[in-house]
């Protein structure tokens, strides 16, 4: 199997250059932390994921989790490898140390998340529901529930999970049944069936504190009657102890087609005496607090879009240099060349790299906006950064997951009929990217969400703020006159004016048929993604040559203008295909049989 390489000296260069890490760490409460902490925790974090979590990533896949007569059990070397993960203090990595955690921003977890992705998808979702149900408790949890619960979650002890989906209700939460009935104790009894619980049951931790949506009975129809509540496996006891099992039943886990090692269980509420639940915040606004954890869940999909994307880039880049077949095109000489050498290899590598490389910065450059929302002194500064935030995330999900299934699919490509085979591992990175299109919502989903709660609501206000963002960024970047950039700054800007046309077609079509903008979302948030990309290469690009022209490790910063004229010439055209099919395609969706 293939080793991991960290990418943490482009991770480094993201962060510092694109993402204004030391803007976040000017902020309140993060003034002690210095890029050369961060730097240290990157080194420390790759060295995990590369020695540790790395190796068990085929052996999950092969061996998967089991249920045993009610137990669940995870793959070989799991339990210590979580041990270990823990007792370092991961899990908590961006928590208050009033609960045992380490306060990082959140753009250095998003860089970090990156590293456990990459080597481990299957493990990492563990750690990463456990940090989103703790961050939700956090936010809307009474002063008891934060005493009971966070602690044990932020040091890894007890683990997380978010139970949304039944066998009727998926993405039309609308349906749920489950049902939570007061007590005269004060507490909640849960009856009701969950599916596709990640992480639902295992043997990882001492317990798991399960977020579950549920309706009361006197709840109002539809969305506005759900509510949120905390269901642990095994009740807490006086001291804080995990004591009596509670009534949740693990009914089955599914066999799925990816992240076989992660098992994703049908769990089952009060078949007997009810499950003893929590109400997290107030009635009726469960959805709304599940949005909390949702918004987390959505980031961290992108994170492991582009994470298993550079995975499967790596196999096939190693792989390319390896096997050496047929002669170099135009050359006399008579030596048999690596695949790498040859012109249709070649260009898919550099697509895999540039496109890993944009969706990396696009991801990050988010994750520092969350930080500058939650943090900022400045009420302005906050507001501008939250409009990054609700525009980029549905993006930084919807296009890099999209993406990824395209690089993994590459990866097999290069590597031809090996890449087919299960042995060679290529395989692996295919299935498990396959999910991060579906879950957490697909990517019609977040192509809805754009346009409904990102353009149309407020006719295109919030959207047009971005788009003027990049559009002073690409003109900053013309001003410097350097003809390296050309490629990358007209092109970008080429994608942004079919961009800003798109925005207005369908605003405009909005008016003549309300299904017309749902129609062009897909094609709009793919347009959206590579316009974003591109925005973040050419800022990559120009800040590269500064350096170059400064003497600094000219070889990374050399490549990493390259890369950015391979976005370019490569992926930036391809804003022209997605205008044409929202302009010239989406109507004749509404004649569809």
């Amino acid at each position: 199997m293939q080793n991991y390489r960290p990418p943490i000296e482009d991770i480094a260069f993201v962060l510092t250059d694109l993402a204004h890490l030391s803007g976040v760490c000017a902020l309140p409460g993060h003034e002690d932390i210095t890029p050369e902490l961060v730097a240290t925790i990157l080194e420390q974090a790759g060295k995990f994921a590369s020695e540790v979590l790395a190796p068990l990533n085929h052996v999950g896949d092969v061996e998967g989790s089991h249920l045993v007569d009610g137990i669940v059990s995870t793959p070989t070397g799991w339990q210590n490898a979580y041990r270990e993960f823990s007792q370092n203090g991961w899990t908590g990595l961006l928590f208050d140390s009033q609960y045992g955690g380490q306060g990082l921003p959140r753009l250095v977890g998003v860089a970090v998340q990156e590293l456990w992705d990459a080597s481990n998808m299957a493990f990492s979702l563990c750690p990463m529901l456990t940090q989103t149900a703790a961050e939700v408790i956090c936010l809307q949890g009474t002063a008891e529930q934060k005493k009971i619960y966070l602690e044990p979650l932020v040091s890894g002890k007890w683990t997380g999970t978010m139970n949304l989906t039944e066998p009727q209700a998926g993405s039309d939460l609308s349906g749920i049944r489950t049902q939570a009935v007061r007590t005269p104790e004060g507490h909640y009894k849960l009856s009701g069936q969950k599916i596709f619980i990640t992480y639902g049951d295992h043997d990882l931790a001492e317990n798991i504190v399960h977020l579950v949506l549920a309706r009361t009975p006197d709840a109002p129809s539809g969305v506005k009657g759900i509510s949120l509540f905390i269901v642990p496996k095994f009740i807490p006891d006086s001291d804080g102890n995990p004591g009596k099992r509670n009534d949740v039943r693990t009914v089955s886990l599914e066999h799925k087609l990816g992240i076989r090692a992660s098992p994703t269980a049908v769990l089952s509420y009060g078949d007997e005496s009810g499950a003893i639940g929590h109400l997290l915040g107030e009635e009726h606004r469960g959805l709304e607090y599940m949005f909390i954890m949702m918004n987390m869940a959505r980031h961290a999909v992108g994170i492991e879009a582009y994470a298993i994307a550079d995975r499967a880039y790596q196999r096939a880049l190693d792989y390319s240099m390896e096997r050496v077949q047929g002669y170099s095109v135009g050359s006399k000489n008579t030596q048999k060349v690596p695949i790498r050498n040859h012109p249709d290899v070649s260009r898919m590598l550099v697509e895999m790299e540039c496109q890993i490389q944009a969706m990396r910065a696009l991801s990050l450059y988010t994750a520092s906006a969350q930080d500058f929302v939650s943090r900022h002194p400045d009420d302005a500064k906050r507001a501008d950064s939250q409009v990054i935030v609700d525009v980029l995330t549905p993006i930084v999900k919807g296009w890099s997951s999209e993406v990824a299934n395209d690089i993994a699919s590459q990866g097999i490509q290069v590597m031809g009929g090996m890449g087919f085979i299960e042995e060679t591992g290529m395989a692996q990175y295919f299935r498990d990217a396959r999910i991060t299109t579906i879950y957490e919502g697909t990517t019609g989903i977040q192509a809805a969400d754009l346009v409904r709660r990102k353009l149309i609501s407020d006719r295109g206000a919030m959207i047009q703020k971005v788009i003027e963002l990049i559009r002073r960024d690409i003109e900053d970047s013309n001003a410097k006159n350097a003809p390296e950039v050309l490629s990358i700054n007209m092109g970008t800007m080429n994608g942004l004016e079919l961009l800003q046309d798109s925005t207005a077609w369908l605003l405009d079509s909005e008016r003549k048929d309300p299904r017309l903008p749902f129609a062009a979302s897909f094609n709009y948030l793919m347009l959206w993604g590579i316009v974003a990309g591109g925005w973040q290469m050419m800022r990559a690009s120009s800040i590269a040559l500064k350096y170059i022209e400064e003497k600094h490790n000219t070889s990374f910063y050399s490549h990493k203008v390259l890369t950015s004229k391979y976005y370019a010439g490569f992926i930036l055209p391809k804003t022209a295909g997605y205008y044409s099919a929202i302009v010239n395609g989406s109507e004749l969706l509404m004649d569809a049989k």
